[in-house]
C-alpha cells in the first residue's frame, strides 16, 4: 500500500511538473538556433565590422552542421545513457559559447572559439526534442510535448532573422552579442533547473544494442524524409534572395523566408496531434512532399508577390510541420530508451541533406527557373520514400 501511493505521488509530481520542464528546454533550444543564425541577416554588416569577408561570416553558421555531424551520435549515445549529465552539458556549452562571443564583439576568431564552443552543445541539446517527451509527459501528451519543442527550433529561427538588425541598430554587435549571452545564461539556468523536477526513467540501464535500428526500415526511410526536408528548407534560404532577384524580385526574399518560417512555427504545433490523432502520419509525409514539388514548380513558371508568399507559407507548414511528426514517430517506433540516439541519427540525416542539396542547387543557380526545378526534382525520391512508408504506426520495438 506504501508503495503504491509513493507511485501515486511521483506521478502527481511527474504530472505537475511537465509545462515547466517543457518550457525551460524549448527555451534553451530557441537559444541554439537564434545562436546558430545569429548573423545569417546581418551577413555585410558583419563582414565589415569584423574585417572579414562575407563567405568567412557564413562560416560562423556552417560550424554548428560540421559539429553536428560528428557529434550527433555520441551525443545521442550518452543521452540515452545519461539524460541528466547530457543535457546540463549542452546547456553549459550553450551558454559558455554565447558568453565567449560577447567578450571581445569585434574579434572574429573570439567570436569563431564561442561558436564553436555553443557548436558542441547543440547536438547535446537538440537529441532531447523526444526524450523530454517521455521523461515528463504522459503518452497522450507526447507527441503535443515534441511539436512544442520542435516548434521551438523555428521560433529561434524567426528571433535570429527579425532581431538580430534591430539589436545591431540598438546596441551595435556588443548589444547584440550581450543580449545572446543573457539569453543563454537564462535558458542554462532554467534547464539546471529543471533538470531537478520530477520525471520518468528513461536511461538506458544496460548496454545500447542498435542492431535492429541500423537494419529498421522504417528508420531508414524517417532518415530520408528529414535528409529530403532540411535539404529543401536549408536549399530556400540559401538561394532564394539569388532566384528571386534573377527573376525581378529584390528585397522580397527575406520577408518570404520569414514568411515561410512561421508557418513552419504553426505547423509544427498543428500538424503532428492531427496526425497521431488519426494516425495519418504516413499522409502528412505524402502530402508534404507532393506539396515541395507543386510548389517549386509552379514558381518556375509564374512568381507574382502574392504567389511566392503563398506557395512558400504552403510549404514551411507542411514541410517543417512534418519535422515533428517524423520525430514522434520514431519515438513511438524505438521506445523512450533509445529516443536520443535515434534523434541525433534523424537530425545528422537532416544536416547532411541541407548540406547536399545546397550544393546541387548551386550548381543550378545561374537559371533561376533551373534552380528552382532541381529543388522540385529533389521531391520526387521524397514522395517514393514517404509513399513507402507504413499506412500506420506500429507498437514500439524492443532494443533492449
Amino acid at each position: 500500500m506504501v508503495r503504491i501511493q509513493r507511485r501515486a505521488d511521483h506521478e502527481a509530481r511527474v504530472l505537475a511538473a511537465r509545462w515547466p520542464a517543457l518550457a525551460a528546454f524549448s527555451l534553451l533550444v530557441l537559444t541554439t538556433q537564434a545562436l546558430w543564425l545569429t548573423f545569417a541577416a546581418i551577413t555585410p554588416q558583419s563582414a565589415e565590422h569584423l574585417g572579414v569577408s562575407e563567405g568567412a561570416v557564413g562560416d560562423l553558421a556552417v560550424v554548428n552542421a560540421a559539429a553536428f555531424v560528428l557529434l550527433a551520435i555520441p551525443a545521442g549515445r550518452w543521452m540515452d545513457r545519461s539524460y541528466e549529465r547530457a543535457l546540463a552539458a549542452g546547456a553549459l556549452f550553450t551558454a559558455a559559447g554565447a558568453i565567449v562571443r560577447a567578450l571581445d564583439p569585434s574579434s572574429y576568431p573570439t567570436i569563431l572559439a564561442g561558436q564553436v564552443v555553443m557548436s558542441i552543445g547543440q547536438p547535446l541539446v537538440l537529441n532531447a526534442l523526444t526524450k523530454i517527451a517521455a521523461r515528463h509527459f504522459p503518452p497522450r501528451e507526447q507527441t503535443l510535448a515534441i511539436s512544442v519543442a520542435a516548434g521551438s527550433q523555428y521560433a529561434g529561427i524567426l528571433v535570429a532573422v527579425l532581431t538580430s538588425s534591430w539589436l545591431v541598430d540598438v546596441g551595435g554587435f556588443r548589444g547584440l552579442l550581450v543580449a545572446h549571452a543573457a539569453l543563454a545564461t537564462v535558458a542554462a539556468a532554467a534547464v539546471l533547473a529543471s533538470l531537478r523536477l520530477a520525471s520518468h526513467p528513461t536511461d538506458a540501464l544496460g548496454p545500447l544494442r542498435l542492431g535492429r535500428l541500423r537494419s529498421d526500415p522504417l528508420m531508414w526511410k524517417l532518415a530520408a524524409l528529414l535528409f529530403l526536408g532540411f535539404g529543401i528548407y536549408n536549399g530556400v534560404a540559401t538561394w532564394l534572395d539569388a532566384i528571386l532577384v534573377d527573376l525581378g524580385h529584390p528585397g522580397l526574399a527575406g520577408p518570404a523566408i520569414a514568411t515561410m518560417t512561421l508557418a513552419g512555427v504553426a505547423g509544427a504545433a498543428i500538424l503532428p496531434s492531427l496526425a497521431a490523432a488519426r494516425d495519418a502520419r504516413r499522409a502528412v509525409a505524402v502530402l508534404a512532399t507532393a506539396a515541395l514539388a507543386a510548389v517549386m514548380l509552379t514558381l518556375a513558371a509564374t512568381q507574382p508577390v502574392w504567389l511566392v508568399y503563398g506557395a512558400l507559407a504552403l510549404l514551411g507548414f507542411l514541410l517543417m510541420g512534418t519535422l515533428p511528426v517524423v520525430l514522434d514517430w520514431s519515438e513511438r517506433h524505438a521506445g523512450p530508451t533509445l529516443a536520443g540516439t535515434v534523434t541525433g541519427l534523424l537530425l545528422l540525416a537532416g544536416n547532411l541533406g541541407a548540406v547536399f542539396v545546397v550544393l546541387t542547387v548551386q550548381v543550378a543557380i545561374g537559371d533561376p527557373v533551373a534552380a528552382l526545378v532541381v529543388m522540385a526534382l529533389w521531391a520526387v525520391p521524397g514522395l517514393a520514400v514517404a509513399w513507402s512508408l507504413p499506412r500506420t504506426a506500429g507498437p514500439h520495438l524492443t532494443t533492449e
